[in-house]
């Protein structure tokens, strides 16, 4: 997944006001206890960062 389409899907989830403050601040324990900006900056796979978001907030499957 590029990372253009993963902040496509990620501003459709949680909304373009939202998604930023989400990315910087939320914590992930499927992402080892790191923040999506914190994962993506390690080098974390975007699909896989979009994967932990997906099973955290129980994002339906057709969004996935």
């Amino acid at each position: 997944m590029r990372l253009t389409e993963f902040w496509a899907r990620m501003n459709s989830q949680f909304g373009a006001s939202y998604v930023e403050s989400f990315a910087r601040d939320h914590v992930l324990a499927g992402l080892g206890g790191a923040t999506v900006e914190a994962a993506l900056a390690r080098g974390d796979d975007a699909k896989a960062v979009w994967r932990a978001v997906c099973e955290e907030f129980d994002v339906p499957a057709r969004e996935r």
